[in-house]
């Protein structure tokens, strides 16, 4: 029963997403993530510049643009490792202007990087239980006291041995995890992410490193994650997998969003082409790429 309705959740979405027209910073039905006027300069560059930006609840919203257009910098800003020369963000009506990373991940918004960062000298479970919020024993005069956090470790382990299977990591749970592949490292880095119980998930190039063994073992696992109800934003060069499990697409380009719409809409918008391709006619982006 649960299944069904997240599942129709997640239609309902993409549904909702048919409706809205394909033009940078649309409106949505239902957002859940709202940016406004985020800039953000080193020196005389500027990285990001985003006027509007809106992620619809319940989707899974590709962030895709040529290197350098500024994704990592925005994935960044919003979630509190880097700081905006100006403008404000909202995460399911909350403004987060000064809300630090490891709070935001508390909130329910977490994000993963492109270069993982797994504790290569702990164990994949030790790294797994990491991950888990409002730790009791993380005070120290709580540290002192067992019988304070016994149970909420024991709650969390096994919250994280259910993950590890869910990754097909739990033949891996005692071994160190620099002993992961890279591929291995994606998963563990995406199933830690959920020991937070997030909302909304956040990843920046899941793909990047993957062989292509385990990338569709990851979409199906990022599909998952909208299946149980969660709101997916994600970094990605790889546009076979973007037009495979996107509900819809942001380009950016030296920092702005030049563009928003379905798969089909980006893969042939002339804007998106040019950025891509300087200027190649007579074919669509995907058939390009």
């Amino acid at each position: 029963m649960v299944a069904d309705f997240l599942s129709e959740s997640a239609r309902r979405a993409k549904e909702a997403l048919a409706t809205v027209e394909a033009r940078p910073g649309v409106a949505k039905p239902d957002p859940m993530l709202i940016a406004e006027g985020v800039r953000r300069n080193f020196g005389g560059v500027v990285a990001v510049d985003v006027d509007h930006l809106e992620v619809q609840r319940g989707s899974i919203t590709a962030l895709i643009g040529p290197n350098g257009a500024g994704k990592t910098t925005l994935f960044n800003l919003l979630t509190g490792f880097d700081t905006p020369n100006e403008g404000k963000w909202m995460f399911d009506g909350r403004n987060l202007e000064k809300v630090v990373a490891h709070r935001t991940a508390a909130m329910g918004m977490v994000r993963t990087f492109q270069l993982t960062k797994s504790l290569t000298k702990m164990s994949v479970i030790e790294n797994m239980k990491l991950g888990a919020t409002h730790q009791v024993g993380e005070r120290w005069w709580n540290g002192l006291l067992p019988f304070r956090w016994n149970r909420q470790e024991e709650i969390i382990e096994k919250r994280a041995d259910e993950l590890l299977k869910r990754f097909k990591l739990d033949h891996m749970r005692n071994e160190y995890a620099g002993t992961l592949s890279g591929g291995q490292r994606k998963l563990l880095e995406m199933s830690r992410a959920l020991m937070t119980n997030p909302r909304l998930v956040m990843l920046d190039e899941p793909m990047a490193g993957v062989n292509p063994a385990l990338k569709q073992s990851l979409n199906e696992h990022i599909r998952g994650l909208r299946d149980d109800g969660m709101t997916v934003l994600f970094v990605e060069h790889d546009m076979d997998m973007v037009h495979d499990i996107s509900d819809w697409v942001v380009v950016m380009a030296e920092g702005r969003i030049i563009a928003e719409g379905t798969p089909d809409q980006i893969s042939a918008n002339p804007a998106v082409i040019e950025a891509y391709l300087g200027g190649h006619q007579g074919k669509s982006l995907l058939e390009e790429a």
